[in-house]
C-alpha cells in the first residue's frame, strides 16, 4: 500500500445528535476498493495487509466486492461515482481480467463521471508491461507506485522487495503503458538517512516526471516489526534540514504542496484525495475498508468493513463490521481534521454544506486558534497558519469537545 491511500478516517465517541440543518447539497462521491494481499509484509505497515499466498483467490474476492457494494447501494440512489481508488495491499497482483470484471460490475451499479479519475496502487516489483497496457485498456487513468527510495540499502532496510533499477523502469512502463498521470510514493527519514541521501532520492523521482508525488516522513507505528524493534533514526536537526530542503527543491520544479505530504504539477493533485481532505463521501468496500456518506437529512455515518480476509469472504459473517453517526459534538473536529490538511485550506461555506452545521458551532475553537496563531485570520477560508501546519495536532485540540 502506498501513503496516498492511507487517509482512513479515525472513529471518534460521542452521541450529541441534536437536530442538524437538511444538506442541500451532497458532496461528490467516491469509491475506495481494498485488495489486502502483499508479497511480502513490510516492517513499518500498520495498514490491513496480508503476505499473499502462492494462489490469490481473485475471483471469489472480486464477487465478494460486489456483493459488499451491493449492501451500499440504498445509501447513494441516483448520485455518480467520481473517483476509484484501489488501495492495499498491493492491487497490482491481481490481474487485469480480475479488475475489469470488477470495474464493469461497479459501473452497471453505480454511474461513473465523464472524467473519472480511477487510480490503482502498485509496487514495482510486480511491474508487468503487458499487465500494464491492459490495466489502462480497462479505464484505469492513473497509478501510485510505491518507490520508497531508490537507495538500495535503505529499501532493504524498509523490507521492499524491488531495487533502485526497477523502481526507476516501473515509471518508465507506466509511461510506455499509457499512463499520463502517476503518483510516485517516497519516504523521508529512514534509517540512518542522511539530508543527501533524502534529497538524492528526491532527484531521482523528479527526472523520472512524475505528475504527483507523495512525500512524508517514515513514523514507527504501533503493531508493526518497527514499533517492537525501533531502527536508528536520523536525529531531528536533520530530519528538519531535510523536509526544509526537500520542499525547496520539489517548489523549484513546479511541485506545488497542497497537503501535508503531497505535492503536484499545476492541474494535478490526486482528486480522490481531495475528496477525502474536503469532507466528500466515499464508499468502502473490501476487507477493512472504511466508509463515510452524507444523508440528505443531515445524517453523516461513517461503516468500517471486516477486516480478516478469511472473515471477509466468509459468507456465514457480515462484511460491514461497524458504523457510527457522527455526533454534532463531533463535527468540528471531524471536519477539521481533514480540511486543515490541504494547505489553502477551504472556503468557511463548506463547513455548513458538508456538515449542517453553522459557521458559529466553530465559533469558541476558531477564536483560540487565532489567537494562539494556528489558525489565519481570514473570515472566508478554515486555513491552518504556517505553524498550524507545523503543530496539527495542537490546532486541531482547540476543536475538540
Amino acid at each position: 500500500m502506498t501513503r496516498e491511500s492511507s487517509a482512513s478516517p479515525l472513529i471518534f465517541g460521542g452521541d450529541a445528535q441534536s437536530p442538524r440543518a437538511a444538506l442541500p447539497v451532497l458532496p461528490p462521491l467516491a469509491l475506495y476498493i481494498h485488495i489486502p494481499w502483499c508479497v511480502r509484509k513490510c516492517p513499518y505497515c500498520d495498514f490491513n495487509s496480508h503476505t499473499a499466498s502462492p494462489v490469490l483467490p481473485e475471483e471469489e474476492y472480486v464477487d465478494a466486492l460486489l456483493a459488499d457494494l451491493d449492501q451500499d447501494l440504498h445509501a447513494v440512489y441516483g448520485r455518480e461515482l467520481s473517483s476509484i481508488f484501489f488501495g492495499g495491499g498491493t492491487p497490482s497482483l491481481f490481474s487485469a481480467d480480475s479488475l475489469g470484471r470488477l470495474l464493469k460490475g461497479v459501473e452497471q451499479r453505480i454511474p461513473f463521471a465523464s472524467d473519472i479519475e480511477i487510480t490503482l496502487e502498485a509496487n514495482p516489483g510486480t511491474f508487468e508491461q503487458d499487465k500494464f497496457v491492459a490495466y489502462r485498456k480497462l479505464g484505469i487513468n492513473r497509478l501510485s507506485i510505491g518507490i520508497q527510495s531508490f537507495q538500495q540499502e535503505k529499501l532493504q532496510a524498509l523490507g521492499r522487495i524491488h531495487n533502485g533499477d526497477e523502481a526507476v523502469r516501473a515509471a518508465g512502463m507506466a509511461r510506455q503503458a499509457g499512463f499520463d498521470n502517476f503518483n510516485l510514493d517516497l519516504m523521508h527519514g529512514l534509517p540512518n538517512q542522511s539530508l543527501d541521501d533524502a534529497l538524492a532520492d528526491l532527484r531521482t523521482a523528479i527526472a523520472l516526471k512524475p505528475t504527483h508525488l507523495s512525500w512524508y516522513q517514515l513514523t514507527l507505528e504501533p503493531n508493526t516489526v518497527f514499533w517492537n524493534q525501533p531502527p536508528t533514526l536520523p536525529e531531528d536537526d536533520t530530519l528538519w534540514d531535510i523536509q526544509e530542503a526537500g520542499q525547496a527543491l520539489l517548489a523549484e520544479h513546479g511541485y506545488a504542496q497542497y497537503e501535508v505530504s503531497a505535492y503536484a504539477l499545476p492541474g494535478r493533485p490526486a482528486r480522490h484525495n481531495l475528496n477525502y481532505w474536503s469532507f466528500g463521501d466515499f464508499i468502502g468496500i473490501g476487507a477493512g475498508a472504511h466508509g463515510k456518506l452524507s444523508h440528505p437529512d443531515g445524517r453523516i455515518i461513517r461503516t468500517w468493513k471486516t477486516r480478516l480476509p478469511k472473515d471477509y469472504l466468509n459468507p456465514a459473517k457480515s462484511f460491514q463490521a461497524g458504523e457510527k453517526a457522527l455526533g454534532n459534538d463531533e463535527m468540528p473536529f471531524e471536519f477539521l481534521m481533514n480540511a486543515l490538511r490541504l494547505t489553502e485550506g477551504v472556503e468557511s461555506r463548506l463547513y455548513p454544506e458538508r456538515t449542517g452545521m453553522t459557521l458559529e458551532s466553530l465559533a469558541e475553537g476558531r477564536r483560540e486558534a487565532e489567537q494562539s496563531g494556528l489558525l489565519q485570520v481570514e473570515p472566508s477560508r478554515l486555513v491552518a497558519t504556517e505553524r498550524g501546519q507545523l503543530f496539527l495536532n495542537d490546532l486541531l485540540q482547540k476543536f475538540l469537545t
